[in-house]
């Protein structure tokens, strides 16, 4: 029996992964009837991760608490035994605040926080963060200050939430942070390798699309500046520990001090999904292999799902084409990958998202067409 893979991440605004999965598989057996498709949903850490994760299945909880501005929201999470997978994007997340003005100097995982406590109530005793998605730039001290630390300024009196309120950070005092926390085994997974702070940093990459202004951004890097040097002082380890850590800048610098408050370790998502659903063993033996996101472009070589299922296929020798919203010509012929646009033809993005189920089962019978005949 021909057999073909679906891997795919979510298309923003449109299909979860698993759903862009399952439409695949439905073009696919349309067009080569008794072919076996195997659904494999990615992602990379960013926002839709948790949907992949729970299409594995998994005991699905819920936590209220509040979004990067601090208004009421629910946040959902994962507990397997005790291991406790939380995506920030549930707390923290950018669509959940584009309702309102945007407020990049003050926009606070604090939320994130309280779900991180809510899982250790649980007795998780592992805990992954999903990170991406943030409207945040805080460094991750609103979770640092969830936990027990004290970030205060030169009168000893609390900062400001937010990354603008790291501006006047003086002292990190970690003498109180809950010891359920320093004792579980920390994971934080990311879509990013952007270190902390500088031209790669958390605010100059990344704060523009919070709603950072020029200004803005030069004031939340020296923040994060002055966060990366307190807390140095406050654990005892050299400054490039916390600020030039590889993914230190994921979701605005999110696992940049947890990481090394707690031992933690930070991985590449893409790479951590594909070892967690068994991609190369999907692959192994198949005929082809399908994989997409909402839009594929230069950043889609930078350990997003797409490279990584890319260098699945390639590594056994297995063809592949990229299915997406939309398609830049230069970063598939810089990837050497095949891939299409769903598009029919000239649609805007309200038509493209309303339709994507059917144009991705179109698209996937036409390729299944060419490459199974």
């Amino acid at each position: 029996m021909t057999r073909v893979v679906a891997a795919f991440d979510a298309f923003k605004g449109s299909l979860t992964a698993l759903e862009a999965c399952e439409a695949t598989a439905r073009g696919v057996r349309a067009a080569v009837p008794g072919a076996e498709v195997v659904l494999v949903p990615m992602a990379d850490g960013g926002e839709g991760s948790l949907d992949a994760l729970l299409a594995r299945g998994g005991e699905l909880r819920s936590t209220e608490t509040v979004d990067a501005i601090g208004r009421p929201a629910v946040a959902q999470w994962t507990l397997d035994g005790g291991h406790a997978v939380i995506e920030l994007a549930q707390a923290a997340g950018l669509p959940q605040v584009e309702d309102a003005p945007l407020r990049p100097l003050e926009a606070s995982t604090a939320g994130l926080g309280r779900v991180v406590l809510d899982a250790l109530d649980a007795g998780a005793t592992e805990l992954t963060l999903l990170l991406g998605g943030s409207a945040t730039t805080d460094g991750g001290a609103g979770v640092l200050t969830a936990l027990g630390a004290r970030l205060t300024d030169a009168a000893g009196s609390p900062v400001n939430a937010g990354g603008g309120g790291l501006g006047a950070l003086e002292r990190i005092d970690v003498t109180a942070i809950d010891p359920r926390a320093l004792a579980a085994r920390w994971r934080f997974v990311t879509d990013v390798d952007a270190p902390l702070t500088g031209p790669r940093g958390a605010a100059a990459v990344f704060g523009p699309q919070k709603g950072a202004t020029p200004a803005d951004v030069a004031t939340l890097d020296a923040a994060l500046g002055r966060l990366a040097g307190a807390a140095a002082t406050a654990l005892g380890v050299e400054r490039a520990a916390i600020a030039d850590v590889p993914g230190a800048g994921a979701a605005g610098g999110a696992a940049s001090v947890l990481r090394a408050l707690t031992g933690g370790e930070i991985v590449a998502g893409g790479a951590w999904f594909a070892g967690l659903v068994g991609l190369d063993q999907a692959v192994a033996g198949s005929a082809l292999v399908l994989t997409g996101e909402g839009r594929f472009d230069g950043q889609s070589a930078g350990g997003k799902v797409v490279s990584v299922v890319h260098a699945a296929a390639r590594a056994q020798g297995v063809p592949l084409c990229v299915l997406a919203g939309a398609v830049d010509a230069d970063a598939a012929a810089a990837m050497g990958v095949p891939a299409i646009s769903i598009a029919a033809g000239p649609a805007d993005l309200v038509g493209l998202q309303r339709d994507a189920a059917d144009l991705l089962a179109a698209a996937a019978a036409s390729v299944a067409r060419l490459a199974l005949r």
